[in-house]
């Protein structure tokens, strides 16, 4: 059986306001519960059941929402900040205030987030035993050793104290320097891990002497990128999508 909760909560829940904002808007009778009008925030109605609307629109309870992002540069994975901008702040369609993304990405790192308000899935998405794998793919300065790609597999400890599992890394371009048009040495590489420490892949690319230039991620456990989606856009998640993370 459905509990009942606070009319003020519920519309606080839909983002329409903080408690003190819905307060005033129940006191001036904007909202109504099943056609008539509640001037008591403490009302308790049941979701799914009673019908809200505010200044006539419906506002339908919205338990869980998730959001696939194609990170920007420049843009906090945050929930809030004062003086940046966050991935939250991108989501124009969110019913929900309480969502936050699912681990983090550095500032100026792009690709696959996730954002959500499901606690438990992002427990099962970032927890250490669960090991869901992480894509990325860098372009790195200098040129990446073949025998990187074996310190890797084998799981190293860095000059930092940091020890990492064994993670694959795939060359997939190198152009050497050349000294006449002035041009340096680079490479890109895709690599993955199976963990997700403090800025583990630049940390690592660092130990192979060759430090990240650009680092983008490509997928998270079953979740992959959108190639659609243009830089700072999203889309929710489709039925498909949602169904693979709930088997992890």
């Amino acid at each position: 059986m459905e509990k009942a909760i606070r009319l003020d909560k519920y519309l606080a829940d839909m983002g329409k306001g903080t408690r003190t904002e819905l307060k005033e808007m129940i006191r001036r009778g904007r909202i109504t519960v099943n056609g008539v009008i509640v001037k008591k925030p403490e009302t308790k109605i049941k979701k799914g059941e009673d019908t809200i609307c505010l200044d006539n629109a419906p506002v339908e309870y919205v338990e869980l929402e998730y959001y696939l992002l194609n990170k920007p540069q420049g843009v906090i994975s945050a929930t809030e900040d004062r003086r940046r901008e966050t991935v939250v702040d991108l989501i124009d369609e969110k019913s929900r205030k309480d969502l936050f993304p699912v681990g983090r990405l550095d500032i100026d790192t792009e690709g696959l987030l996730l954002i959500t308000n499901d606690g438990a899935l992002a427990h099962r998405l970032l927890s250490p035993g669960h090991h869901v794998d992480k894509v990325y793919e860098a372009r790195c300065e200098g040129f990446v050793p073949d025998e990187a790609v074996d310190k890797f597999r084998e799981g190293m400890t860095l000059a930092d104290g940091l020890s990492c599992m064994p993670a694959e890394l795939e060359i997939l371009e190198r152009r050497a320097e050349d000294r006449k048009t002035g041009t340096a040495a680079e490479s890109l590489v895709r690599l993955t891990l199976h963990e997700g420490k403090f800025h583990q892949v630049k940390r690592m690319m660092e130990e192979t002497g060759c430090p990240v230039l650009h680092l983008k991620r490509l997928s998270m456990g079953p979740l992959k990128l959108d190639d659609a989606l243009k830089t700072g856009e999203y889309r929710k998640l489709t039925d498909k999508e949602r169904e693979l993370l709930e088997n992890l």
